[in-house]
């Protein structure tokens, strides 16, 4: 079977690593992908964006299965464009139509599915630009801090977490008029959820799902949880505190009848949802879905699935995911993110890296690099991924850390407290 990924973060390259050990495989293209990507197939130089030149890659490899990695071209309609194109009758894709990927795309409309099919979320009002008044009164009926959101795709940006109301009703304002562009122009103002947060992942064919492991990321730039939003700094899985009540809750309360309520709004579902969770005194809540395998997550989930990832995305591809058996590693998995300096404001890319050889007891996920002559140069915010197993958190970390001082690259940071929280 050909397979071809898009996409070109780290999330790209675990699904890479993984697809790649399987007999199943036989051609695997990633496009663009990235220096880490090129190990287990050939990347395409081509933009996710542009469809055709897609369709052209498709055609001319004979790919049998497409897996969407990022949000973009799912939110832009890839899926809708080869559903409705006969030369490409027989593609199996990983990922939903413009409607199902709505539920990430739109906070509204995510908020609405969640309370029309009574998923536990918290209370909310959107409100576009010609209600600023009506949205400044319905701050004040919360208590702080107050959540605002973007009802689009803002890069990971679009999240607002705010202590005075003051600041909150000026943020109101700003992202009305524009501070993330389209994104904002219609914003959700939601209840603030007192918890820690999670991530729970589903692999779906819009019958039958599997649950896959539960993550735990770390979004902040600084340690101790400070700073700006990242995409991403590092992840945990298991998470200690998911216990097996609170994951039946999860499947019983949002799993459950997620896919029950995209059955009834006739919305064909084939790929992976992302559950972002809170647990609140031992409840889970929903704060937002996303429509893809996360990053840095799919960096410590995917290599916790002991089973050959590829039957069971050609089954879910096919509708017929009810057919297969998960297997999972039960040991701890730790992703440790290298950013470049100034992320995630201004940064420089180009940067030397040195150091990939003496990694030892870790895998290396490529999340912004690209190969240059015979060097590896930074490509991105996002660097590299250190992911490492452990029978422990503790022993996980340690390798990933002790890994982290060995790659250097001008600018290099990351996080020395992942996993402190647990």
């Amino acid at each position: 079977m050909n397979i071809l990924i898009l996409g070109s973060g780290g999330r790209e390259h675990a699904l890479a690593w993984k697809i790649a050990q399987s007999p199943l495989s036989d051609q695997l293209f990633i496009v663009p992908g990235n220096a880490g990507t090129e190990v287990y197939g050939t990347n395409l130089d081509i933009n996710v964006s542009d469809f055709d030149e897609v369709k052209a890659a498709i055609l001319e490899y004979k790919i049998d299965l497409m897996i969407v990695g990022p949000e973009g071209p799912l939110v832009a309609g890839i899926t809708d464009y080869f559903l409705r194109d006969k030369e490409l009758k027989d593609l199996l894709i990983i990922g939903p139509d413009t409607r199902g990927a709505m539920l990430e795309g739109s906070k509204d409309f995510a908020k609405e599915f969640m309370f029309k099919y009574n998923i536990p979320t918290a209370p909310y009002r959107s409100f576009i630009a010609s209600e600023l008044e009506e949205g400044r009164k319905f701050l004040r009926i919360f208590d702080p801090p107050w959540v605002l959101k973007a009802d689009g795709l803002a890069a990971g940006k679009g999240v607002l977490i705010l202590d005075r109301i003051d600041e909150a009703e000026r943020e109101l304002e700003n992202m009305l008029s524009g501070k993330f562009g389209k994104a904002s122009e219609k914003v959700v103002i939601e209840q603030f959820l007192d918890g820690i947060e999670l991530s729970v992942f589903v692999l779906t064919d819009g019958e039958s799902y599997m649950i896959l492991p539960e993550a735990k990321d770390y979004k902040r730039i600084g340690e101790g949880d400070t700073g700006l939003n990242t995409g991403g700094m590092g992840a945990v899985s298991p998470v200690p505190f998911a216990h097996e009540d609170f994951l039946e809750k999860v499947e019983e309360r949002i799993v459950k009848p997620t896919i029950k309520g995209l059955k009834e709004e006739n919305i064909p579902y084939k790929g992976f949802i992302f559950l972002g969770l809170m647990n609140v005194l031992g409840n889970p809540y929903v704060i937002e879905y996303n429509v893809r395998m996360g990053d840095p997550e799919g960096e410590v989930v995917l290599p916790r699935i002991k089973s050959d990832l590829l039957p069971l995305l050609i089954a879910t591809g096919k509708g017929e995911l009810g057919k297969e058996d998960l297997e999972l590693d039960g040991r701890t998995v730790v992703t440790v993110m290298l950013v470049s300096g100034g992320y995630p404001g201004k940064y420089e890319k180009g940067k030397v890296i040195t150091g990939l050889e003496k990694v030892d007891d870790s895998i290396v996920f490529h999340a912004g690099t690209q190969k240059q002559d015979d060097r590896i140069l930074t490509n991105g915010g996002r660097v590299l991924a250190l992911t490492s197993f452990g029978t422990d958190m503790k022993s996980a970390l340690r390798n990933s850390y002790q890994n982290a001082g060995k790659i250097q690259f001008e600018g290099k940071y990351f996080r020395k407290d992942i996993g402190f929280d647990l």
